[in-house]
């Protein structure tokens, strides 16, 4: 049940970062400003100066066309002078970013904690490593794995604690089995020290299955939003996927090569819910933690679709490592 409410607060979290947290620049009408050619709705709150002069020019003819609308509504009395000032003030001067290539860690230190600690250095070691490699799709491919590899000692050790789980069961099931309708505090107790007597037989630790999951979520957070706030990421393609394009909207360019992008995060997704979950449960149980698991399966699948291929190759690469990694314990095992 613990890991069933784990899975569901990763995903509505995950809805919620797609959905409400970015921040998206915005015409006078109030919609959305888009790149025509990809599809990508522009960020208005990016971390440094895009270097396409095609996109240089949305942001600078969006900043003029709210410039005038605003001076229009100052003259026709709609808003006060303080508001005006106030309006101008707010809006995003492209120019006054400096360029990808003078990114620094720090930057002027405005940008909170979280983006601190977690998106600026992520973005520096995304911008350093793209340089390097000379594409920017493989190094977020590249981070992502050096990211799990950092963080292996953490995830194998859930990982075994899954398989144990697994050769535990089968006594964990008696021990259900035998308590299932003794509801008084005597039982109760009976029933507690038996579990934790099989879990400590079997070097079972119910906390450290979740160590990981909450490593996950804010590292998740921190790339969607890194990838999202660096234009030279959505400027670049890997694969002949351009890395700001989403599937949906590859489709709807003629692209059907895009198709391909949902079904692997389908299959990677799938198996590694499949390799990570039923352990520690029975019965009704892990029938019902299958089907969460089915469930965000599916709507991961159909919001892949709305999702740029960045994120999608972070998706994927991330997944796959995980299933490498069980497939290694198992076999150990």
């Amino acid at each position: 049940m613990q890991k069933r409410k784990i899975a569901i607060t990763f995903l509505i979290l995950m809805v919620f970062c797609l959905t409400g947290c970015t921040k998206q620049l915005k015409g006078p009408d109030g919609k959305v400003v888009t790149n025509s050619e990809t599809g990508q709705v522009l960020p208005s709150n990016i971390l440094c100066k895009p270097s396409d002069e095609e996109i240089l020019k949305l942001y600078r003819d969006n900043k003029a066309q709210l410039e005038e609308k605003y001076k229009q509504d100052l003259e026709e009395g709609e808003i006060g002078t303080k508001e005006y000032d106030k309006k101008i003030a707010e809006i995003m001067d492209v120019d006054s970013y400096p360029s990808c290539d003078k990114f620094t860690v720090l930057g002027d230190g405005n940008g909170g904690i979280w983006t601190t600690i977690f998106v600026r250095p992520l973005s520096w070691v995304l911008i350093k490593i793209g340089k390097f490699l000379g594409n920017y799709g493989l190094a977020i491919i590249f981070v992502t794995l050096l990211i799990r590899l950092l963080l292996y000692p953490v995830t194998v050790k859930t990982a075994r604690q899954s398989e144990n789980l697994k050769k535990a069961q089968p006594e964990l099931d008696k021990i259900e089995k035998k308590y299932r309708n003794k509801n008084d505090q005597d039982s109760l107790n009976r029933k507690a020290q038996e579990t934790m007597f099989v879990y400590k037989k079997y070097g079972i630790n119910p906390l450290s299955g979740c160590l990981f999951s909450f490593i996950q979520i804010p590292l998740f957070f921190a790339f969607y939003e890194a990838l999202y706030r660096l234009p030279v990421l959505f400027e670049d393609t890997l694969l002949g996927f351009h890395l700001s394009t989403s599937p949906m909207k590859g489709i709807g360019l003629g692209n059907w090569l895009y198709v391909i992008l949902p079904i692997l995060v389908f299959l990677a997704t799938f198996f590694s819910f499949k390799l990570n979950s039923g352990a520690g449960m029975a019965g009704e149980q892990a029938k019902q933690m299958q089907t969460t698991m089915n469930i965000m399966n599916i709507i991961i699948t159909f919001m892949s679709f709305t999702m740029s291929s960045a994120i999608i190759f972070y998706w994927i690469t991330n997944n796959s490592f995980t299933i490498v990694q069980n497939l290694i314990v198992k076999r150990s095992k």
